[in-house]
């Protein structure tokens, strides 16, 4: 059966239109190569920061597909507001953090390129730099979201019908392309016999670095019905999907487990111990155990379109972000319930949620209100906003909690916001449809996923600011 890829209705699909057919040219020229080119500063200040650039081999050129056009986003249905004061959140002691190993050796398909400008002397607080753009990946990519991991390893879930991941290391190389196509009878999974494939969308890796844990938007394949819709409800009937499990030390999905309708964003507890998932079309989280690898509960969140997740330090709260209800959830994960009264208002579209180092701010961004806000994690207080550009879609926080890094979807820009006080100290024009971030911690570089087919690398340490 042909399928084309819709424009996005909130600008989390966009992407290519696509005949079935294509699917396997895609596949078959996944790995191929990369093309790598330079980025630019703008800045004299990089100059005094510049090496002699190493000569290195350059990544073969690959032709990439045509750049798809722009999703259209549309502002989610709003739910009528709530004027409850959020209930405070207790906050236990914090539980260790297991340890993160080191990722095995892997030789890469393609050698990591010479960044340029290669940057060199000393390094930084995150507050205190400027971007520098010194990498751009291009190829077979497409991607929708990307992720580090502790340890230098990266991610980019490539657009659905592409049906791969792109893995990285932290110097740019390409390290494996993981095609999505299962036997989900390998997994004890009845009723989809032959050859399954998946819609890889965003991911989460494990505290130790050493375990994916990857969503798919729809499943294809033998017993599952029409693929998803980002228009929907509970009621629609569109059929559950799976949660990838993928071994990073050998690169394979070695398990799926049964999710949601349309799940979409992927969080790990800190403690290790539970997977939770946010179901699009059936308004709900999926908390996996990762001790049995099942789901354990599925929780009603009394509201449209859930899809960011944050988890607290020590691994008690979830707060999830409704995107089509305009609130902040807030999910005992004890209980395994949300919390009455947790409610939180931050802005028009919220999307995406990140934690500072210490659990006591949660920032968020707002999709259709183009701006990203701070709030009192334990009470939801709002302690400041910015506004950075419109549809201000994922983001990322340094390390060291002193700057956001967000991308703004039609703006097509990328924005760098101190956290102190929540001052935009640097907006640079990224290619087109930016829409997946990360913080990579051992190079201290951001990656910039962009739907049309590239990833950008930004150094954030050793260029200080103006």
């Amino acid at each position: 059966m042909s399928h084309l890829h819709r424009p996005a209705t909130d600008g989390s699909r966009g992407g290519l239109l696509v005949p079935a057919g294509l699917v396997v040219a895609a596949i078959v020229v996944v790995g191929l190569g990369f093309v790598i080119a330079g980025g630019q500063s703008g800045n004299p200040a990089v100059d005094l920061a510049v090496a002699a650039t190493p000569t290195s081999t350059q990544a073969p050129a690959a032709t990439s597909s045509p750049a798809p056009s722009p999703a259209a986003a549309s502002t989610p249905t709003t739910a009528p507001s709530s004027t409850s004061t959020p209930a405070p959140t207790p906050t236990p002691a914090p539980t260790a953090t297991p340890t993160p190993t080191p990722t095995p050796t892997i030789t890469p398909e393609i050698p990591a390129p010479a960044p340029e400008p290669a940057l060199s002397g000393p390094q930084h607080p995150s507050g205190e730099t400027r971007l520098v753009q010194v990498q751009t990946l291009t190829g077979n990519l497409s991607s929708k979201s990307v992720v580090a991991n502790d340890t230098g390893t990266l991610f980019a879930q490539n657009m659905m019908y592409q049906h791969t991941i792109s893995v990285f290391d932290a110097d740019g190389a390409l390290v494996r392309t993981i095609p999505d196509a299962v036997e989900l009878a390998d997994f004890g999974v009845e009723g989809h016999p032959g050859t399954t494939r998946g819609a890889p969308v965003e991911m989460a890796f494990s505290p130790d670095g050493q375990t994916g844990w990857v969503s798919n938007y729809s499943m294809y394949g033998e017993g599952f019905g029409p693929e998803g819709s980002d228009q929907c409800s509970p009621g629609d009937g569109y059929d559950d999907s799976y949660l990838y499990e993928v071994d990073v030390t050998t690169l394979e999905i070695v398990d799926a487990i049964e999710v949601g309708a349309v799940p979409k964003y992927v969080a790990t507890t800190p403690d290790g111990s539970k997977v939770l998932v946010t179901n699009w079309c059936t308004w709900d989280l999926s908390v996996v155990d990762t001790a049995s690898n099942t789901e354990i509960a599925r929780i009603p969140l009394d509201g449209r379109y859930p899809r960011g997740i944050e988890v607290s330090p020590d691994s008690s709260t979830a707060w999830i972000a409704m995107m089509g209800s305009d609130r902040i959830a807030t999910v005992d994960l004890q209980s395994l319930t949300m919390v009455d009264g947790s409610w939180s208002q931050p802005g028009d579209g919220p999307r995406h949620l990140v934690l500072s180092p210490d659990g006591k701010l949660l920032y968020v961004t707002n999709n259709t209100s183009g701006n990203v806000v701070k709030l009192d994690a334990a009470t939801g207080e709002h302690l400041g906003s910015v506004v950075t550009g419109n549809n201000a879609r994922s983001m990322d926080i340094s390390t060291d909690g002193e700057a956001l890094y967000v991308v703004n979807y039609k703006a097509e820009t990328l924005s760098k916001v101190r956290t102190s006080d929540m001052t935009v100290v640097q907006e640079l024009p990224t290619n087109a449809m930016p829409i997946g971030i990360t913080y990579e911690p051992t190079q201290r570089r951001v990656w910039v996923a962009n739907y049309s087919g590239t990833l950008q690398v930004f150094d954030d340490s050793h260029v200080l600011l103006d």
